[in-house]
């Protein structure tokens, strides 16, 4: 959150002059940081995301690192989408004890930058990856014989270079403050308001990834898909090609609902929050934006199903793991309960021996 620097009243929010630098915030952001949206509701969402992201995002890195033998570039985009979203996900904690703690951060500011990095590393990082799949999805369907679709240097090269523009484009969120003393409540939070000499940089920030990481790569996707199914629709219409089609069109679904419904809610507020803070005018939206947060997030428990859509390999590999586990699972409680009926036959011919 980066509340505006004005009071509920249109006036200048009151920096404390004294040595602590508190800062006075709005009656709104005040009602906002006391609720039981961000004390209770929010932090409960997150131990759902992190109690279904954990083990479905490390299965999906186990996957596609140590079962899938041949390392195609769908493969590779989605191991790195993976790693981003498990790199999320053991952050997730700190959040989660912030919002129970009544949105009092108490790690310090170093850890409370670090946070911020990987929440908005991992969003745009997503966007990002879904976007490479899309693209090698195009050219998988409609140039199947493209070094693009097969070589895997490309992938691998094309990864790399997103994990460093990313790494390079949150520099800026350790440029300024994240925790910040309030007056009202007199609480310490992480991310949650900006100080007023610090809005331009932020507000420039955000705004820019919300145009150049967001509505770029989604409309990079959008064209992709459409292309696909034009492709699609133009080609000899067989068995193998309605199959093709029917699991490209379950792919847009997927693609499209986490974009519209993880994504698009939260950077559209980010533009309209910050449109406010740099008018100078109340921040109203701020409310609405926290709620979307929680959304973004979400995409970390979305993205295993679109490896299950795209990856027939990814599915069969998981259903051997889990019918092993399954049967050694079994296995363990056959084994477990022989040796209980053995120690329980043991004990009772000891007893009749003794009793002789």
């Amino acid at each position: 959150m980066n509340p505006s620097p004005t009071n509920s009243d249109g006036t200048q929010s009151l920096l404390n002059q004294s040595s602590n630098n508190l800062i006075s915030v709005s009656d709104t952001e005040v009602a906002i940081l006391t609720s039981k949206l961000t004390t209770v509701v929010l932090p409960v969402f997150y131990i759902i995301v992190f109690a279904v992201g954990l083990p479905t995002n490390a299965m999906a890195i186990c996957v596609f690192i140590f079962r899938t033998k041949k390392k195609h570039p769908t493969a590779i985009y989605m191991a790195n989408l993976a790693v981003s979203d498990l790199l999320f996900v053991i952050w997730i904690p700190l959040k989660i004890s912030y919002h129970f703690n009544e949105n009092n951060w108490v790690h310090g500011e170093d850890l409370c930058k670090v946070l911020a990095a990987f929440f908005y590393g991992n969003i745009y990082c997503s966007v990002l990856f879904i976007t490479c799949i899309s693209v090698q999805r195009y050219f998988a369907v409609i140039y199947p014989m493209s070094d693009y679709n097969k070589n895997s240097k490309i992938a691998f090269a094309v990864s790399v270079t997103v994990w460093v523009v990313m790494c390079l484009v949150t520099i800026p969120l350790f440029l300024y403050d994240q925790t910040v003393e309030i007056i009202n409540p007199r609480i310490t939070t992480c991310h949650d308001v900006t100080k007023p000499q610090h809005i331009k940089i932020a507000s420039g920030f955000f705004m820019s990834m919300a145009i150049f990481t967001f509505t770029i790569p989604t409309v990079i996707s959008i064209i992709a898909y459409v292309l696909i199914l034009h492709g699609l629709k133009n080609s000899t219409f067989d068995e193998s090609v309605r199959q093709k089609r029917q699991k490209t069109v379950y792919l847009i679904i997927v693609v499209l609902v986490m974009f519209l419904l993880c994504f698009a809610p939260s950077n559209i507020m980010l533009l309209v929050m910050y449109g406010l803070l740099l008018n100078g005018q109340e921040n109203t939206a701020y409310g609405i934006y926290i709620s979307t947060l929680f959304l973004a997030s979400l995409n970390c428990c979305v993205d295993p199903f679109v490896y299950y859509f795209i990856s027939e390999e990814f599915r069969d590999h998981v259903r051997n793991i889990l019918i092993c586990r399954s049967v050694r699972t079994a296995e363990r409680m056959r084994v477990s309960f022989t040796a209980l009926k053995m120690t329980q036959r043991s004990k009772r011919n000891t007893s009749r021996s003794n009793n002789k």
